[in-house]
């Protein structure tokens, strides 16, 4: 009988090593999207690693359920794949009420656990499937769902590729990879880097923005099989001077290339 539980692990899943994996293997990203595109970076990079580690055939992947809706049964023996989910739990915060005593409140907070219940075709028999053709990424599609303007350039610098200001974008108009400085800008502003104010004591430093907004690039880059991706590389590892990036900007990386690809296509589906 397939091993069909699902299984968690009360614990956060390291976003880090899995942006260490898809940064310093070239290709790893671009395979894993074309398999994998309606889950999340993150788990398709998950999916493709273990695949890999376990000699299963790559394919598409489905929940237990969803393979029975399809048609089709997990063959007996087959050992499902963990993916990571958000789930929301609670937190109690103790505050200072106005009259001096503590206060205990509740606060929700996101966190990322294990879950193990998907195969991949391989993995079951039945009826037939059809592979279901790669959506085309729009960058007009994915300016207008983001909200986001795309105005001239005026920066008189001409060594400069493009900016963001609030939600807009500028690129140069003779830029040598307009592909890769719009993402780089959506970037920053998915990112939340715009919209940060000078005197902010959280202020991300100027070489974190660079590395998570270069890091977005790389992402989007080889998730669409554009060029660019190998300088994103050398840029990454210049800015961060030898330090890793730490565990929340990994996780924000993820998330923000996950949005900009998805607005671009139409019919934005996830099944995380």
């Amino acid at each position: 009988m397939a091993n069909t539980q699902p299984t968690e692990r009360h614990e956060e899943i390291q976003f880090r090593q899995l942006l260490e994996e898809a940064v310093t293997k070239p290709g790893t990203i671009m395979k894993a999207y074309s398999m994998f595109w309606n889950y999340s970076l993150g788990n398709q990079i998950l999916a493709l690693i273990q695949a890999d580690k376990r000699g299963i055939q790559l394919g598409p992947i489905a929940s237990f359920n969803r393979w029975k809706e399809l048609g089709r049964y997990v063959k007996k023996g087959q050992k499902a794949i963990e993916l990571c989910m958000p789930v929301t739990v609670k937190r109690t915060v103790k505050e200072t009420g106005p009259d001096g005593t503590d206060v205990e409140t509740e606060v929700p907070f996101k966190r990322f656990v294990f879950r193990r219940n998907w195969f991949m075709l391989s993995q079951t028999d039945g009826a037939a499937y059809q592979l279901p053709a790669i959506p085309a990424w729009d960058r007009a599609r994915a300016l207008a769902t983001l909200s986001v303007e795309e105005v001239p350039f005026t920066m008189m610098n001409g060594n400069c590729q493009g900016y963001a200001k609030g939600r807009q974008i500028a690129v140069n108009p003779v830029a040598q990879m307009p592909a890769k400085t719009t993402f780089h800008e959506l970037g920053h502003i998915e990112l939340g880097h715009t919209s940060e104010a000078v005197h902010d004591s959280e202020t991300t430093p100027r070489s974190l923005k660079e590395v998570e907004a270069e890091s977005v690039a790389l992402l989007c880059l080889e998730s669409l099989g554009m060029e660019g991706a190998e300088y994103c590389r050398g840029y990454i590892q210049n800015w961060l001077s030898g330090a890793t990036i730490p565990e929340r900007s990994a996780q924000r990386i993820f998330s923000a290339a996950d949005r900009i690809l998805k607005a671009g296509i139409e019919r934005a589906v996830s099944h995380d």
